[in-house]
């Protein structure tokens, strides 16, 4: 019997039972969707983590200063300015991991536009900082050697800024008060999303870091080089504990800390934290698929439960197709055919369901879902070699009776 042949016997023994086929598939049904659902969310959630990281930028370090005390009461990180703008230079300068470092200010207030008015963060930087970040511009000029040195009052806008204060005008040009210092808007940065404490990167306002220690926040900082913190990007494939080291190795000799003393300052190594998160949303990714397995696996058992009364039930039917000449390897072909059938047209219903169900998941939890090639074919294939699994035994038993008992059976 050719296999034509056979595939049109199968698939008239599996309509004759439509309900039995058709909840015997269920379990194949489930599994399969259940894996591409499972699949997309986990793929959603690395690929969030990966535009933080781009948000981010890549490969960054952040010193930051040391904390007080006072009292007995010990300070936070940064409480104590105890880095200065030289301490980000020679970091440039002389660690050969660094590719750039960037000296920062932080301050926050409220800043007006005519008659608009917004609360946000200001930081008073270099034109490093831009670089750090991976940060380019959407529209305007970065900050000029001249800017830097003549404590130019002029700024860079983030997009949340530029939206509130000046709706869908240009901010190019426009004039803003920080702190009732009139800043001059000369760029707008490009968007950055919001990075993974969920804090929008947007909603800041950049300008130099002259600027921002005599001009805005004015006090002690005007009086001295000290700053808050430095960002630090490695080179790309420079090893990011050899930098660590080295950075610490520099701040304690410019800063004379003895070797038993603490540090005066912190580090925080980002990539680590990053990289760590991606870890924990790639092994999510993969316990979840492999739960999902498991209803594979079930819609297996069931394949393999109905067959095996199907063999029960046409065992007359059997040893009267051997009767007329049929062959063994002809009713194991006819059952693999049967069980691998119902795998496979399950598995393109599954495939439908999993589609369907994850748009749905992630338009009403919000969720990022990525779909995957690779997963649906994958599930595919996977259904198939259940079909063949759990079909092998009941087609073996089939191919194994002998025509004069299966004619005998009542």
């Amino acid at each position: 019997m050719n296999f034509l042949a056979t595939l049109r016997v199968s698939l008239k023994a599996l309509r004759i039972n439509k309900l039995r086929s058709g909840l015997t598939m269920l379990g194949i049904v489930i599994g399969v969707g259940a894996v591409i659902v499972m699949i997309a969310v986990g793929n959603g959630a690395q690929a969030r983590v990966e535009d933080q990281i781009r948000a981010l930028g890549s490969n960054i370090i952040i010193v930051i200063s040391g904390s007080g005390h006072s009292g007995g009461a010990r300070g936070g990180a940064g409480s104590q300015p105890t880095l200065t703008e030289d301490d980000a230079y020679a970091i440039a300068r002389e660690i050969g991991e660094v590719q750039a470092a960037a000296p920062s200010l932080r301050g926050s207030g409220q800043v007006i536009a005519g008659n608009a008015n917004w609360s946000t963060l200001f930081y008073g930087t270099t034109p490093d900082y831009l670089e750090v970040r991976d940060w380019p511009l959407a529209e305007g000029r970065g900050f000029q050697s001249s800017d830097m040195n003549g404590a130019a009052k002029v700024a860079l806008v983030g997009e949340t800024v530029a939206k509130n204060l000046f709706g869908d005008e240009s901010p190019l040009d426009q004039v803003i008060r920080v702190r009732k210092v009139p800043l001059t808007v000369i760029g707008v940065l490009a968007h950055k999303g919001q990075n993974m404490m969920g804090q929008d990167q947007d909603d800041v306002i950049l300008m130099p870091l002259s600027t921002a220690r005599n001009r805005v926040l004015g006090g002690v900082q005007a009086k001295v080089r000290s700053i808050g913190a430095i960002m630090v990007k490695v080179r790309q494939n420079a090893d990011m504990k050899a930098a660590e080291t080295h950075i610490k190795e520099l701040l304690r000799q410019r800063h004379r800390i003895q070797p038993e003393a603490d540090d005066d300052f912190f580090l925080r190594n980002l990539s680590e934290i990053l990289d760590a998160q991606e870890a924990s949303s790639r092994v999510l990714a993969l316990l979840l698929a492999a739960v999902a397995s498991v209803s594979l696996l079930v819609g297996g058992i069931g394949i393999m439960n109905i067959m095996l009364v199907s063999v029960t039930e046409r065992t007359r039917e059997i040893g009267l197709r051997m009767a007329v000449g049929a062959r063994s390897r002809d009713i194991l072909t006819q059952f693999l055919v049967e069980a691998v059938t119902l795998s496979l047209i399950g598995g393109f219903a599954g495939i439908a369901l999993g589609i369907g169900a994850a748009e749905v998941i992630g338009r009403t939890a919000g969720w990022r879902i990525e779909l995957s090639g690779a997963a649906i074919v994958l599930s595919m294939g996977f259904s198939a070699a259940v079909g063949v699994f759990f079909g092998f035994y009941p087609a073996r038993k089939a191919s194994r009776l002998l025509p004069i008992e299966a004619l005998r059976y009542e």
